[in-house]
């Protein structure tokens, strides 16, 4: 299985591909379309500003490209930045319209939500999920208990609930995943949630046709 990795300047790349790697496949970080295009899974990391990283992806074709693939229903992941790159906007970056696939904005943690004071703005550090029961297939083998790693400070608000893959309580539920076909993303970072974290990218890779 050949997994493609976009290089857009905006994702912690080595950590995500060596991470993917674990799972068998063969990666490849590029940044060139005709590379990218003979992937059996599209990876869209990132870390930073969503404003920034709208900029970079059309600076490279890359927005038009990823919209074409998704509408394919080709094998996509997205994680952290590249799940709110996503959606129709960002509070972060006001009047930069997103990648518009997933309806809905992304929206920021404010301190006044929140009824005890040990939470804080940005939500760093290890969190569960809650699956929703038809996307079991990809936490076999992984428990409810268990823990993922997620530093952000905006997180998606999809207009649809039926795209919800997880939810993680932090002051009040958000939504941590979604997915819808061949599209899987996630908010948290499987790549830095040690073994749990592999167990999944193992399951969305199997899912997508891979061995591991």
């Amino acid at each position: 299985m050949k997994i493609g990795v976009v290089d857009y300047g905006m994702g912690n790349l080595h950590s995500v591909s060596k991470a993917l790697a674990t799972t068998g496949a063969q990666v490849t970080v590029s940044s060139s379309k005709n590379v990218l295009r003979e992937s059996d899974l599209f990876v869209l990391p990132g870390v930073g500003s969503f404003g920034a990283a709208m900029v970079n992806l059309a600076k490279k074709g890359m927005d038009d490209f990823i919209v074409r693939w998704i509408s394919e229903d080709r094998p996509f992941l997205g994680i952290c930045l590249g799940l709110q790159l996503l959606f129709q906007g960002s509070e972060e970056s006001p009047g930069v319209p997103g990648l518009g696939v997933i309806k809905g904005r992304v929206v920021r943690f404010r301190e006044k939500d929140f009824k005890k004071k040990d939470y804080v703005v940005p939500h760093m550090g290890w969190n569960t999920l809650r699956p929703r029961n038809e996307y079991a297939k990809y936490f076999k083998g992984i428990k409810s208990n268990d823990y993922y790693y997620f530093v952000h400070t905006y997180f998606p608000a999809p207009q649809e609930q039926g795209v919800v893959l997880t939810e993680t309580l932090y002051g009040k539920p958000f939504c941590s995943a979604v997915a819808r076909g061949n599209l899987v993303a996630t908010q948290f970072h499987p790549e830095k949630s040690g073994a749990v974290g592999l167990r999944l990218l193992k399951n969305i890779v199997r899912s997508r046709g891979g061995k591991s």
